[in-house]
């Protein structure tokens, strides 16, 4: 098979290297998978450049990057029903304490992370639901209903966020999201009931107006140290933040006493370590979206694998409206 590695961390034009590999047979409860396109994503490009905190050697002595993906099965092992032949599937976890992701023609992995794609839901899609996906679907959903509360999506206007405002939708809640410049009209087109620039001085008076003056239930929320300040004023008693993010403020100071006296609960999400029941309820949820056609994923741009580094690149320059793929077939 044909993949991108790389052995050491470092600028991606000078680390990753496309090279042939031998194809990988899936081991008993694993499931091949003739990729046919690959999700970047900024862990994707963090992990490859060393920037997770903690890690100072690649793990492995030599890895294939990406945990999203989509393709169809074309092999199965033992203990795999064989009737997952030929079906079409989008990947979670594909890199994640794993040497070999999805920048690859081909990958192996276990069965229960090659989930089905909806027949209606093409392949640049299932390449985005893995992370992005899936963040968006648990923030939203993860302490159960929506229907009849206002959901507040803090950067609404990434990737994230866009398909946290559709999910919040679908759910049957009041959308306020936030964003700034063109992220404006982009978040109100995927859905939002009202759109609140996040760098205005009177952003948290402005959530409140657009909710008729009452506080937000719950918060999904993108940069928790930026924005605590804000959280805190609008979210309701016994509301639910959860924050998915905190880039610019890493080590952020908490309002403990003003959230505790509404009883806030702040949950901490990493897609990678949901349990296996909120893993299967998350699938499920975001299934039932695609199959609701309730859920647009746009694609920003497309790269061929020899252009892996390109793709990296364009990820981490952020302002994107979109997101980033490698086509691998």
């Amino acid at each position: 098979m044909q993949a991108i590695t790389y052995r050491s961390f470092g600028a991606a034009d000078e680390v990753l290297t496309l090279e042939q590999l031998e194809t990988p047979r899936p081991a008993p409860g694993e499931v091949l998978v003739d990729l046919a396109f690959s999700g970047v994503n900024p862990s994707d490009v963090k992990a490859r450049a060393g920037a997770r905190v903690g890690v100072t050697k690649p793990p492995y002595p030599v890895i294939i990057p990406h945990s999203d993906g989509s393709g169809v099965i074309s092999a199965v092992g033992e203990g795999v029903d064989p009737a997952r032949l030929g079906q079409r599937v989008w990947i979670w976890n594909g890199q994640w304490r794993r040497a070999y992701g999805t920048a690859a023609t081909q990958i192996a992995l276990p069965s229960e992370q090659a989930v089905r794609l909806p027949d209606t839901t093409d392949f640049e899609t299932g390449a985005v639901l893995g992370i992005p996906g899936l963040t968006a679907a648990f923030t939203v959903f993860s302490s159960g209903e929506v229907a009849g509360k206002t959901v507040l999506v803090q950067g609404g206007a990434g990737t994230v966020g866009y398909l946290a405002v559709q999910l919040a939708k679908w759910g049957g809640a009041r959308v306020i999201a936030t964003a700034r410049g063109a992220g404006l009209d982009r978040a109100f087109n995927a859905g939002a009931d009202a759109v609140v620039d996040y760098t205005a001085a009177d952003a948290a008076e402005q959530i409140l107006a657009a909710n008729d003056g009452r506080p937000v239930e719950r918060i999904v929320e993108v940069e928790f140290g930026a924005n605590a300040a804000t959280d805190t004023a609008v979210i309701a008693e016994n509301g639910h933040i959860c924050a998915y993010g905190s880039a610019r403020d890493m080590t952020p100071s908490l309002p403990f006493y003003h959230l505790m006296f509404k009883a806030v609960t702040l949950e901490l999400a990493l897609i990678y370590l949901l349990t296996p029941a909120q893993r299967a309820a998350t699938v499920a949820r975001l299934t039932r979206a695609l199959e609701d056609s309730a859920l647009a994923c746009p694609i920003e741009q497309v790269y061929g694998l020899s252009e892996t580094a390109a793709a990296h690149r364009a990820v981490e320059a952020g302002n994107r409206a979109g997101a980033i793929l490698v086509a691998t077939s």
